[in-house]
C-alpha cells in the first residue's frame, strides 16, 4: 500500500473510532438530556451511526479491518444532568470535527468531499449545542479541544 493510501486508511480508522465514541457518548447524552432537546440528540445519534456505518465500508474498501468499538469510553467530565449532557454533546461534536479535519488532509477526491461534509455537519451541531461557534472548527490546536473519547484502560 502506498504511503498516501496508508495515511488515508489511518485517518479513516481514526474517524471510525471517533464515531464509535460519539455513538456511545450520545447514549449518555440521551439519558440525561431534557425533553425539549431529546429529538436533537436522537438526530445527532442517528447521524453518527450512519457515518460510522459508512466509514466501516470505506475502511473495507481500502483493504483495512475496521477498528471495533470499545465496550465503554471515558467521558471528559461527569454528566449528571441536562446542562452537562448539552456540554457533552458539544464536546463530542468538536472531537469528531477534529478527526474529520485530519481525514480532509489525508484523503483525496470523493473521500475528501465526504470528510469535509462530515466536518461541516459536526461543526454545525456543535454550534447548535453550544450556542456559539469557534473560529476554526475541527482544529484542536485552535479551539483547545481534546482528542476523541478514549476507551478506558484496564
Amino acid at each position: 500500500m502506498s504511503e498516501a493510501k496508508d495515511r488515508e486508511l489511518r485517518a479513516l480508522q481514526a474517524a471510525l473510532a471517533a464515531e464509535h465514541a460519539a455513538v456511545y457518548g450520545y447514549g449518555v447524552v440521551g439519558g440525561r438530556i431534557g425533553e425539549g432537546q431529546r429529538a436533537d440528540a436522537r438526530t445527532a445519534y442517528d447521524a453518527h451511526r450512519a457515518r460510522r456505518d459508512a466509514l466501516v465500508r470505506e475502511v473495507k474498501d481500502l483493504g483495512g479491518r475496521p477498528v471495533a468499538a470499545a465496550a465503554g469510553y471515558a467521558l471528559p467530565f461527569p454528566v449528571p444532568d441536562a446542562p452537562a449532557a448539552v456540554r457533552l454533546a458539544a464536546e463530542l461534536e468538536d472531537r469528531v470535527a477534529g478527526v474529520y479535519s485530519d481525514l480532509v488532509r489525508a484523503a483525496g477526491g470523493g473521500r475528501r468531499a465526504l470528510a469535509a461534509e462530515a466536518l461541516r455537519e459536526a461543526a454545525v451541531r456543535a454550534v447548535r449545542w453550544r450556542g456559539e461557534s469557534v473560529a476554526f472548527p475541527g482544529l484542536a490546536e485552535r479551539a483547545g479541544t481534546a482528542p476523541p473519547l478514549a476507551a478506558p484502560t484496564a
